[in-house]
């Protein structure tokens, strides 16, 4: 299910929001925006609901999030919709009083267009890979990747969940033409880990004695 943070203050409004989007499968949490570089890695949100009328400082917030790839959605009360302009990059808004089935449809093209194999950008919690720019990144810091590491953790991230043999990943990503052996796999993937995963993500996991699989949950 799609995990949702809401960062703003909780009240009988936001506890109601909560109830109706768990009605639609979205698992929802509730934070303000103190800590919020930490929060961020420890509830490893899909998609973001900032409410701009509870938060000081809703831009620096925004701008933190978009540093993320956080899809971002803006509550707003039509009385402070003006403050929805260049200055806050949220990627969508909604006014209250909240529809439900509206912002549920809003948050899925969000998703949609951030998560997913044909999508210009896949992200999974902090990772992000710009397939437009062959750009990875973790929590904002991008990391440098050899081609083959590149096209490795693009090919994994692209089927997440599903567990692919060393030939297969070699088939794959190195192509009919490779002639070494499947040890290359497993140092590239040592490679990989060890620029992209550290005590807070694990992307990468083993399957023993079968081969690596991408885990959508890192």
């Amino acid at each position: 299910m799609p995990r949702v943070m809401i960062l703003a203050e909780e009240n009988e409004d936001i506890r109601q929001l909560m109830t109706e989007l768990t009605r639609y499968n979205f698992t929802c949490s509730v934070s303000d925006a103190a800590g919020i570089d930490e929060q961020l890695p420890a509830q490893n949100p899909d998609l973001v609901l900032l409410e701009v009328n509870s938060l000081a400082d809703a831009g620096s917030v925004c701008r933190t999030l978009k540093q993320r790839n956080l899809p971002t959605i803006a509550l707003a009360c039509l009385e402070t919709i003006s403050s929805l302009n260049g200055h806050l990059e949220a990627d969508d808004f909604i006014v209250k009083p909240y529809d439900p089935r509206e912002l549920v449809a809003r948050a899925k093209r969000l998703l949609h267009r951030n998560t997913g194999s044909n999508a210009e950008v896949i992200r999974y919690g902090d990772l992000s890979i710009d397939t437009a720019r062959c750009e990875v990144s973790v929590a904002g810091h991008r990391k440098m990747l050899t081609f083959k590491e590149y096209e490795l953790l693009k090919f994994l991230a692209s089927n997440p969940g599903r567990v692919f043999t060393r030939d297969t990943l070699l088939d794959r990503v190195w192509g009919d033409d490779y002639f070494g052996g499947d040890r290359t796999v497993d140092v590239h993937v040592r490679r990989l880990r060890s620029k992209i995963e550290d005590s807070g993500h694990c992307f990468i996991g083993t399957v023993r004695n079968i081969g690596y699989r991408f885990s959508r949950n890192s």
